[in-house]
């Protein structure tokens, strides 16, 4: 048995040319890359900033609000006078609605974007419920969204988005019941297949005055400024 022992010990030993890495540093290798990936990312990130901001129609007041970090930071952030911490970055992210990923784009691998039903964005009141079909991507151009009107329902409520940027389109198909639009101060009546198109800063809003559930289609595309 010692002759057995001593020959595994020596054929060990032609193996054990570096010694095992300790648990804790093959735990963590993987975190630390991106960590570091994140921030040499996040050196070039200020144009992003400002782009993203802009596209929002968000002073820098604005997202210094939304966000917690102050406004000449942000601007020292967006000039690329400064590089911000990822503490200071995801609170960045936080206050423009996206992810750390999503602003740093380490997540954007793909060219296809799957949204399935779960993940869906939504929100809504008083009878209006709507969903975000697209992706919540950085420099999106174009949302696409759903909305389901009980009889006596309207959007346009305390649930809903804000008003469009300048610029914006909006094209709107509905897809079930009928449904009073209003833009403007004019209105029109449109029925189940009916699609409209309009200028989506200018004040509007659907009414379902009808006895049945409405759903409408919309599609807005980004304004004027981001182009």
């Amino acid at each position: 048995m010692a002759e057995q022992d001593d020959g595994h010990r020596g054929d060990s030993n032609r193996f054990r040319t570096q010694p095992p890495l300790p648990f804790a540093t093959q735990r963590h290798r993987q975190p630390y890359a991106i960590t570091y990936a994140a921030m040499e990312v996040a050196t070039h990130v200020g144009s992003r900033v400002k782009a993203l901001r802009e596209g929002m129609d968000l002073s820098l007041r604005d997202l210094a609000v939304r966000s917690g970090v102050s406004a000449p930071m942000l601007s020292q952030v967006e000039r690329g006078e400064t590089s911000p911490t990822l503490t200071v970055a995801n609170r960045i992210a936080a206050g423009l609605d996206l992810r750390l990923s999503q602003l740093l784009r380490l997540d954007e691998g793909g060219t296809v974007t799957v949204v399935h039903p779960a993940d869906r964005r939504t929100g809504g009141a008083d009878g209006h419920a709507y969903e975000i079909l697209t992706p919540p991507l950085p420099g999106q151009r174009a949302e696409v969204s759903t909305h389901t009107l009980q009889p006596g329902a309207r959007t346009g409520g305390p649930g809903d988005p804000p008003m469009h940027e300048p610029g914006a389109r909006e094209t709107s198909v509905v897809q079930r019941g009928t449904l009073t639009f209003v833009c403007d101060g004019a209105r029109h009546e449109l029925a189940t297949g009916d699609a409209v198109t309009f200028d989506a800063d200018l004040p509007h809003h659907f009414e379902n005055q009808g006895e049945e559930e409405a759903v409408l289609l919309a599609v807005v595309s980004a304004g004027l400024r981001r182009s």
